[in-house]
């Protein structure tokens, strides 16, 4: 897999994201320490899709829900 230092990926990121859309992944160094690994995500890691706000309307928070006691709720 290729290595590119900081500097050199800051200034060609967008070539190397489409490189790496392609499936040539890559490396990110400083220093000649690796950092990070850039790699095309395959539609199956991407994991659930979060909806924010579905159940909007459907649902009552009350007001004091931050000072319930909870292990009252456990404890009977």
């Amino acid at each position: 897999m290729r290595s590119v230092n900081l500097h050199e990926a800051k200034t060609n990121l967008s070539r190397l994201v489409e490189e790496a859309s392609k499936g040539g992944g890559f490396v990110i160094a400083r220093a000649g320490k690796p950092l990070v690994k850039v790699v095309p995500l395959d539609a199956g890691d991407a994991g659930p899709v979060r909806r924010l706000g579905f159940l909007a309307g459907e649902i009552a928070v009350p007001e004091d829900f931050d000072r319930m006691d909870v292990a009252g709720l456990f404890e009977g």
